[in-house]
């Protein structure tokens, strides 16, 4: 497997489930579909109940604080996303473009420098500070 591929798709599926619980989540649901369309479109209609089902769950889910569920729903369109990605590779830049992923993937590692003076507070993540890692 193309690690460019498996590295998209893995970031492709944490961004969409993110955009399930944000205002753009039916322009980037109909986007997504329109991507299984142009390449397989009889699993377009399914593709399009998997998101609704999905985003159902995650709003679910977040009222219930449930966690689980999130990291479930991204492995799964993480998943789905290598797939289609490795069967038709021309459309990982639509796909970046869609969820305004970058060009190559993220480095493994973060580095943060902050200083402070006085009586200020600094707060450095390199992860969702209030949140697991993801």
């Amino acid at each position: 497997m193309d690690p460019e591929i498996a590295a998209l798709a893995g970031t492709a599926g944490t961004t969409l489930v993110a955009l399930m619980a944000t205002d753009v989540w039916q322009s980037t649901r109909d986007g997504v579909v329109e991507l299984w369309r142009r390449v397989a479109p009889e699993r377009a209609r399914h593709v399009s109940e998997a998101l609704d089902c999905g985003h159902e769950d995650l709003l679910a889910a977040e009222e219930e604080g449930d966690g689980t569920t999130r990291a479930e729903l991204e492995a799964e369109w993480a998943a789905r996303l290598r797939r289609l990605l490795t069967s038709h590779p021309d459309l990982a830049a639509d796909l970046r473009t869609l969820l305004a992923l970058p060009a190559t993937p993220a480095p493994a590692s973060v580095t943060q420098h902050a200083t402070a003076s006085g009586s200020a507070r600094i707060y450095q993540a390199g992860r969702d500070i209030y949140g697991e890692p993801r």
